[in-house]
């Protein structure tokens, strides 16, 4: 059994990108999502049939990786984002080892894969490399594929995508190819052609493709051997070719694998450093979830919520978005830990993006176009924008924790003008008079439209960050009218957003005719919302009586001590009797009150939990079942490992 599965299911043993190619290997080691140029967009492997297979012929019998008979180890063994896979089947007598990576300089995916011998006699061993690709993320049926005798390639090509499929075994090329169909006209994929120990060798074919390559071993008794494997993408086959040849002409797979080791060993010098304060059993799952919060990141900006596609399943669309939202907590730890250029392009991508009014949609494709929304312009008859306001606020609060950090004239030349000046005069303007808080939007969660006590907290902190930028800039006329208005929506959040009946803060307020309906729901973002952007003081009678709340609502099983994200939260819930699956971002947000609180015995419950129900890879979900022990995956999640960060980060503090 995989030791993943331990954890409960979770869809991918582990990611590796280079901020333009991303792949994404399943729980059978097989290729599961392979995104390019994009990371995010253009999944040309997403969907059935397109699992990139591995198989072995030995001793006239076939075993795919996925038929059961093969046990799984996976982990990050190398400081680096290089996964590793131990596949072993006892029924064969054969292990396989994967080292698997993205370049960092080039868009290619290695494999550098062990192939051992257990038992105590010479045999003729066959590895099959399968290979299917839809394109573009297309289901038009009109890919290509073709053999190369030139390179001693296979080509996959569509439009301005191309793949080159090529591999090494003791210095020479595969032996055999074949190329054929699946999917369409009856044909259940070429990988079959595999299972006999031998390829008919087709060598080319149009419309929905496949190909599988052959390397051949005669290995002595408890011998092994290594088949560097590796799929070089390009925007043309001219350059999926370059990039080919710059393996053979800088030495090998090899040494691009450990260059690649060394670049993210530099990479991760702040992360490491910081790690070294934290007690040992902690050190690990920080260091690797800050490189996975760096695969999560497009070259570009673009921040996922999430690379993995697993929602498909059962949801009309996966989390291969940014949602300035996500994007913002993101960037925060990274920013605490001494990062730099991640922020600056998420900024540079975000003002790029950002509405000629000054504010943020939804959520955006990496390419920065607007993603799919369930966001209306009418409301109950009232036309208002389809966004949630705290998205643009975020923005305006995490940039003016970057100046503090990292004071530049040349930033505030760069932002203020362009996107600092236009948010905060959105979120000055965008206040009801009848409350004297922001308007109604959609809360953080996506499903409400209503003035929550969260995006009230994000919005007021905004407007406080955006007047000391103005106040650094010499801007005094704005700063003064930003903080005036700062100072009204306290005011009025003071007044009108705590819930004496419930000892809580509101979920939110909305005003109907001359009536102000309130949601009673209890809601953890409103009171880690209200705590982490200063709306209410720590040590408000406020904020004490609603983590009373928490506890007395919430937190039943103290041995695994999660929180929802508010009460009865249906989302991929399967049992009635809980308030919800727990969320790690919202128990996280718990931990960081604790660690403030100074109860750092409580904290490290939490803390302990989430590394214990995280992965061998320590990938973290969105949720937790308490009921199954399972985590919920899209994982890994970007926003959870960003909260474990800045945890640990609190905790070293």
């Amino acid at each position: 059994m995989s030791t993943i599965e331990l954890v409960g299911y979770m869809a991918r043993a582990y990611v590796l990108s280079n901020g333009e190619l991303h792949v994404g290997i399943n729980l059978t080691g097989f290729v599961h999502d392979f995104y390019y140029p994009y990371v995010g967009l253009e999944n040309h492997a997403a969907g059935l049939g397109l699992r990139h297979k591995i198989g072995v012929w030995v001793d006239d019998i076939f075993s795919w990786l996925d038929d059961g008979n093969w046990n799984f180890e996976f982990s990050y063994p190398y400081d680096a984002l290089v996964g590793h896979t131990k596949a072993t089947n006892s029924r064969i007598g054969i292990i396989l080892e994967f080292d698997d990576t993205v370049d960092n300089s080039i868009s290619v995916f290695m494999r550098n894969i062990h192939v051992i011998n257990q038992l105590s006699e010479k045999r003729d061993i066959r590895l099959f490399m399968h290979q299917a690709f839809a394109i573009g993320d297309s289901r038009s049926n009109t890919d290509t594929a073709q053999y190369l005798p030139g390179t001693s390639a296979i080509l996959h090509y569509r439009g301005r995508r191309a793949f080159i499929v090529a591999g090494r075994i003791n210095g020479l090329p595969f032996d055999q190819h074949s190329i054929g169909l699946f999917g369409i006209e009856d044909h259940q994929g070429t990988w079959k052609d595999a299972e006999d120990g031998d390829l008919a060798g087709g060598n080319v074919e149009h419309g929905r493709v496949d190909s599988v390559i052959r390397f051949k071993f005669d290995l002595a008794p408890h011998d092994s051997g290594r088949v560097n494997y590796w799929i070089a993408a390009g925007s043309s086959m001219r350059e999926a070719l370059y990039v080919q040849k710059q393996i053979d002409l800088q030495g090998g797979m090899d040494d691009r694998i450990h260059s690649t080791t060394a670049w993210w060993h530099k990479w991760l010098e702040p992360a490491r450093i910081k790690s070294e304060k934290l007690p040992l059993e902690y050190r690990q799952s920080f260091v690797d979830s800050v490189m996975i919060i760096k695969s999560q990141i497009d070259i570009r900006g673009a921040i996922m919520a999430s690379t993995d596609t697993s929602l498909l399943n059962y949801s009309r669309d996966a989390y291969t978005y940014c949602w300035p939202r996500d994007g913002g907590f993101v960037i925060w730890p990274l920013i605490r830990l001494g990062y730099q250029d991640e922020a600056l392009r998420f900024f540079a991508f975000c003002k790029k993006t950002m509405h000629p009014d000054g504010y943020l949609m939804h959520k955006y494709r990496a390419d920065g176009a607007i993603g799919s929304s369930w966001h209306p312009y009418i409301h109950d008859d009232v036309v208002g924008q389809p966004i949630q306001e705290d998205e643009t606020a975020l923005v305006v609060f995490i940039f003016n924790e970057f100046y503090k950090k990292f004071p530049s004239k040349q930033i505030l030349n760069d932002y203020y003008q362009s996107m600092i000046l236009p948010m905060a005069n959105f979120l000055m303007n965008y206040v009801d008079p009848r409350t004297g808080l922001p308007r109604p939007s959609y809360d953080l969660w996506e499903e409400d439209f209503i003035t929550t006590t969260y995006t009230t907290a994000v919005v007021r902190a905004a407007l406080n960050s955006a007047a000391e930028i103005a106040e650094s800039i010499g801007d005094k006329d704005n700063a003064v009218l930003w903080k005036t208005s700062c100072d009204d929506i306290t005011q009025a959040a003071k007044r009108k957003l705590f819930n004496k009946n419930r000892n809580y803060f509101y979920h939110g307020i909305n005003v109907k005719g001359k009536d102000i309906l309130k949601s009673e729901r209890i809601d953890s973002s409103a009171l880690f919302g209200s705590y982490i952007f200063g709306l209410f003081d720590s040590d408000s009678s406020e904020i004490k009586a609603s983590i009373q709340t928490i506890k007395d609502i919430f937190i039943s099983y103290p041995e695994q001590p999660g929180i929802p994200r508010y009460e009865n939260d249906n989302y991929r819930r399967e049992h009635s009797e809980i308030s919800g699956n727990w969320w790690y971002i919202c128990s996280l947000w718990y931990a960081q009150y604790l660690i403030a609180l100074g109860d750092e015995k409580s904290a490290e419950n939490i803390i302990n939990w989430t590394i214990n129900t995280s992965s061998s890879t320590h990938l973290i979900g969105e949720q937790y079942d308490p009921l199954t022990g399972k985590s919920v995956a899209p994982a890994p999640l970007s926003w959870s490992h960003a909260e474990l960060v800045s945890t640990l980060i609190d905790y070293v503090s």
